[in-house]
């Protein structure tokens, strides 16, 4: 195996799988929007910004063994978000991050995705312990978290901002 998880996961709505060039219109949608981007990026990005991250989500595959899927929902067959693991060099702890396109809020989208996440890691990646590093106005994000088994562990300095982590159970 070239990687030390899948490279794709399906659930019974979602296909989770490693990015494509091509995605970068779909997660533009995500990466473009200011409601979608105000506790990450703290912005909307522009296109080639966007086509960067999509490089950036690619290039963690390779740099770390692992990454982030883009999520495609099967119905549809379009990438409408972001789910996986992430460990950039700042980060305090590998992550398993999650973003969705505002059609895809309050349908469980990214529940049912991060639960698949987490069910991969505990059968690929057993010792590895994760974080979610959370914005502390992102109140989404942290009822996300809870839900899927994560606990606020503690608060944390980042990036000159004070921000959360929630441990996620194994």
């Amino acid at each position: 195996m070239r990687y030390s998880i899948p490279t794709t996961i399906d659930t019974e709505r979602l296909g989770l799988r490693t990015f494509r060039e091509g995605d970068w219109r779909d997660l533009h949608e995500y990466y473009g929007d200011p409601e979608c981007t105000k506790y990450t990026s703290r912005r909307p990005l522009k296109d080639y910004e966007t086509w960067q991250k999509l490089a950036a989500l690619v290039g963690h595959w390779e740099l770390r063994n692992y990454g982030s899927y883009a999520v495609e929902e099967k119905h549809s067959g379009k990438v409408i978000g972001v789910v996986g693991l992430d460990y950039p060099l700042d980060w305090p702890e590998p992550e398993i991050q999650w973003g969705l396109v505002r059609k895809g809020w309050g349908q469980g989208y990214a529940s049912e995705a991060v639960r698949a996440v987490k069910r991969m890691v505990s059968e690929y990646l057993p010792d590895l312990s994760l974080i979610s590093l959370i914005h502390p106005e992102n109140l989404s994000s942290m009822k996300l978290a809870t839900a899927v088994g994560a606990h606020f562990e503690r608060e944390y300095l980042f990036r000159d901002e004070t921000w959360l982590i929630f441990r996620h159970s194994k």
